[in-house]
């Protein structure tokens, strides 16, 4: 059974740009962006069968995960939220 990963570019895709800036800027946004990248890679070998895992220890990988994205997330709002100066707002 083929499980589909969960890259970061595919969850927030129209802040490409921004996740690629602060990967190249920011030091530990590019490690948090790598753990996650690595995380979500391990849950998708588990869940493809080619590691073994408990079901509760990879329920707490998944909650890792949605930890990091979460994290992620947070920051990738404020450098989204800066305007472009186009609005003159």
């Amino acid at each position: 059974m083929h499980i589909e990963h969960h890259p970061l570019i595919h969850d927030f895709p129209e802040q490409r740009a921004e996740m690629h800036d602060l990967r190249q800027a920011d030091p530990s946004f590019a490690r948090l962006a790598e753990e996650y990248e690595a995380l979500d890679k391990r849950i998708c070998r588990v869940e493809d069968g080619v590691e073994l895992l408990a079901d509760d220890a990879l329920t707490l990988l998944k909650r890792e995960r949605v930890d990091l994205k979460d994290q992620v997330a947070k920051r990738l709002a404020p450098a989204a939220a800066q305007c472009c100066g186009s609005c003159k707002g």
